[in-house]
């Protein structure tokens, strides 16, 4: 039997590691993120358990993995969406400061959702995922996003920021 340095790692340090050596490397990360709502017109969001704060779900992309592809894997883990359908893109948002972990190329897709299904699968990270009406919507959403989530309600031409 071979040894796996890895498999003795406490649940999340590979996390820790990965975001660690993005610090190191400095590097812009892609991500992805969805402005995703239902059939009867409520939006997705996600609470983080970092800030406490409402949020577009999404996230970084692993090597080797498409944007469609992470954007599935960020639905079902944060917010337990297992029907995603990407409707047109948003934006590609770039702005060094907009999130404090790290610089991020962020492109945000409008998605017609399904339902959550099931609660999210990393309680350390997203403490609940939930449907908003538009009359519920929180004004201020975590990691600069509402202009995400505006541009996404406004259906108008594709952001390059």
């Amino acid at each position: 039997m071979a040894f796996s340095p890895l498999g003795s790692l406490p649940k999340g340090a590979l996390t820790i590691m990965k975001e660690a050596l993005r610090h190191i490397l400095r590097r812009p990360v892609v991500g992805i993120c969805a402005a995703a709502r239902t059939v009867d017109g409520r939006w997705l969001l996600i609470r983080r358990a970092d800030t406490g704060t409402w949020a577009l779900p999404g996230g970084t992309l692993e090597w080797g993995e498409t944007l469609r592809d992470g954007l599935r894997r960020e639905m079902d883990e944060e917010a337990g969406v297992l029907s995603c359908e990407v409707k047109r893109v948003v934006g590609v948002y770039s702005a060094p400061d907009r999130d404090p972990r790290f610089h991020a190329v962020t492109i945000v897709v409008a998605c017609e959702i399904a339902a959550p299904t099931k609660a999210p699968s990393n309680p350390l990270e997203i403490l609940e995922a939930r449907l908003f009406a538009e009359d519920e919507l929180p004004r201020e959403l975590g990691m600069g996003m509402r202009d995400f989530l505006d541009h996404a309600r406004a259906a108008g031409e594709a952001v390059l920021e």
